[in-house]
């Protein structure tokens, strides 16, 4: 990263949503101006329009590109140069297709080691596209991105609990035949590779969600439970990482036992998403793990119905900020000890007991 401080790339998101204003919110506090560098991906006529309607004493300095970014500022690198109608608190054609041009040029600055991080501004998924493209969310948006076999894990996290998600954006009908054994073991090796290096989290203990309730789960050998995640368990053990399961949903969240783990491997998005946001309630962000990019968005989405009328929070758009710079920490510090050409002089000691200690809890099956 060089002798400088953290670059991170702020897109606007949809343009007729909160983005701005959360931005704007943001970097009122001179501390935050501190930790990083700031660079809002947008445009400075759309920033202007969004700071007067808001009534926000907001300044910030114009560049062409980020290598130009002062330190101690909020900078507003220019996407575009048109002329757009803002139409705050209603989705348009054009405010996701301004979306979509932020995060395309964020991305290629981050490729080009010009920003170190970005931090998406809530977008619109069902207007979030260019054109008859459509993208639907900004992780699939930076996967198409990148190209190639590049495939990201979503996760949300808060400060209770880190979630992972095999499955995300499909209809429930559809999950069952989705996950192999394969899928569970790729995921849960992504999630334990991003608990080391992006939050530096030495031997992670991870818990993977049982596919059906208690009273499904029973002692069928046909069920998912038998076939896929018990096998997917034993693989992912064996190859030295800490993986405890199939636990229950019901009783993992009700009893608290997610208080133990460090990662959670969820089946399907509402099976992570509601105990988590219940649990959790505010501040949470999303993130594109696993990907070559460190990405994190606000846990929120454009709040059409609150846009321009200065009443939103801007908390969990500070923890986005926040995770993006100490994940961009994490992953240089981790990543320049693994090019150490010296030989490692001690071994981590696999504590067997944990073995114990996570097996005697997990109530995965309710035998009647």
């Amino acid at each position: 990263m060089e002798d400088r401080k953290i670059r991170i790339a702020i897109t606007h998101g949809d343009t007729n949503g909160i983005g701005y204003e959360m931005i704007f919110k943001t970097f009122a506090e001179p501390e935050m101006l501190e930790l990083c560098t700031p660079i809002i991906y947008g445009s400075p006529k759309v920033a202007a329009y969004h700071r007067n309607v808001l009534d926000l004493q907001a300044n910030f300095t114009i560049i062409n590109n980020a290598e130009e970014a002062c330190e101690r500022r909020l900078n507003l690198l220019t996407v575009f140069e048109d002329d757009m109608k803002v139409d705050i608190g209603r989705p348009t054609e054009e405010s996701g297709e301004a979306a979509v041009k932020a995060l395309e040029k964020a991305i290629d600055d981050c490729q080009n080691g010009h920003v170190d991080a970005i931090v998406g501004a809530p977008v619109c998924d069902s207007n979030f596209k260019v054109g008859k493209t459509m993208y639907g969310e900004q992780t699939y948006f930076l996967e198409k991105k990148l190209g190639g076999n590049a495939k990201a894990l979503r996760m949300i996290v808060g400060k209770k609990m880190r979630m992972a998600f095999v499955t995300t954006e499909m209809p429930l009908k559809d999950v069952a035949e989705t996950i192999t054994q394969e899928l569970v073991e790729e995921k849960a090796a992504a999630l334990h590779e991003t608990l080391l290096r992006d939050f530096r989290i030495t031997n992670p203990r991870i818990a993977v969600l049982a596919m059906n309730p208690a009273s499904a789960n029973g002692n069928d050998e046909n069920m998912e439970e038998t076939t896929i995640l018990k096998p997917a368990i034993e693989k992912l053990e064996k190859e030295g990482r800490q993986v405890f399961g199939p636990y229950v949903a019901e009783e993992f969240f009700g009893e608290a036992q997610y208080t133990a783990f460090d990662g959670i491997l969820a089946m399907y998005k509402d099976q992570g998403v509601i105990p988590y946001r219940t649990i959790e309630q505010e501040n949470g962000l999303k993130m594109s793990a696993a990907m070559p990019v460190v990405m994190t968005m606000p846990d929120m989405g454009p709040e059409f119905r609150k846009a321009g009328k200065n009443e939103v929070d801007e908390q969990t758009m500070r923890y986005a900020i926040y995770s993006a710079i100490d994940i961009a920490r994490n992953r240089a510090t981790y990543d320049e000890a693994k090019k150490d050409p010296l030989k490692k002089l001690y071994h981590e000691k696999r504590d067997e007991s944990e073995k114990v200690r996570f097996n005697i809890p997990k109530k995965q099956v309710r035998e009647e």
